[in-house]
């Protein structure tokens, strides 16, 4: 526990662009306490940000990490391939683990829908920012019908995308698939990605379609609703733009726009997922008390 017994002592591994605003969002909680920001670059411009930010920060990536803890919280914000390093090099310390990365490793947490799980866990992954703004929706339609057939196409803007992100990209599909998979129950889950260049940058999309048995339609729009609301109470900028519920067939499509901090708007993706993890370690930090 950190010296302030008010708060969590957390760490931030990666210093990209979810890196940064995880530094801001942290900065801005008062459950939490930003002890350090580790990457691999001195020279890279996500620490010389943090550090304007007056955060400690260190270019030695993961051993930092570990000589420098233990720590209640890190955050990993750095890519997929390196993600089972980082756990294996931390899970001796007791420390707990949100992986923000989409390795699938870990146990998957979606805010909103299981979150409550969180306290019994040190190893936390939260799918990918598909995966959490698609998830509460579709959980929230399969408690109300039995699909069939689930599809999901995320559109994100270029600028949004770091060169971890479009590194992980077959990892990102793979793991969003077997997640809705999971929390809706259904076999078949297909999901795409596309990075728009357009200009002006477009916000984060998610479409979903979904096949399905026994839909009715008025239980179906109010579970919506109710995840829609549930999401907006930690990112504000949530929305669902579109719903069409047919015979046999459910069209809804969500938008993300960032909303306060340092992100532009277009980056709802990194405002989503960076917020489902805050609020984790948050809840963690009332568990503990």
């Amino acid at each position: 526990m950190a010296a302030d017994e008010q708060r969590l002592c957390v760490a931030v591994l990666g210093a990209g662009l979810i890196g940064i605003d995880l530094a801001d969002k942290i900065r801005r909680s008062a459950k939490l306490e930003l002890a350090l920001v580790a990457g691999r670059d001195p020279d890279g411009l996500g620490l010389r940000r943090v550090a304007e930010m007056g955060h400690p920060t260190t270019a030695g990536g993961i051993r930092a990490v570990v000589e420098a803890g233990p720590f209640d919280v890190v955050f990993d914000a750095t890519n997929a391939d390196s993600h089972a390093e980082h756990w294996a090099a931390l899970r001796p310390t007791g420390t707990t683990l949100i992986d923000l990365t989409p390795t699938g490793l870990g146990t998957v947490i979606v805010p909103g829908v299981n979150n409550h799980r969180a306290a019994s866990h040190r190893h936390m992954n939260l799918v990918s920012c598909g995966g959490q703004a698609a998830i509460p929706v579709l959980n929230a339609i399969a408690k109300r019908c039995t699909p069939t057939y689930i599809e999901v196409v995320c559109t994100g803007a270029s600028a949004s995308a770091g060169r971890a992100t479009r590194l992980n990209l077959d990892q990102y599909i793979a793991t969003t698939s077997a997640a809705i998979r999971t929390f809706t129950g259904t076999r078949e889950a297909k999901v795409m990605v596309n990075l728009s260049p357009a200009r002006p940058a477009p916000p984060f999309r998610v479409a979903m379609s979904v096949l399905a048995d026994g839909i009715r339609p008025a239980p179906v729009r109010t579970s919506i609703a109710a995840a829609a609301q549930a999401v907006r109470a930690y990112t504000p900028g949530f929305k669902v733009t579109s719903l069409a519920v047919d015979p046999g067939r459910i069209s809804v499509a969500v938008e993300v726009t960032a909303s306060g901090g340092r992100l532009p708007r277009h980056a709802g993706s990194v405002d989503l997922i960076n917020a489902a993890a805050v609020l984790l370690a948050e809840q963690l930090a009332t568990s503990s008390r």
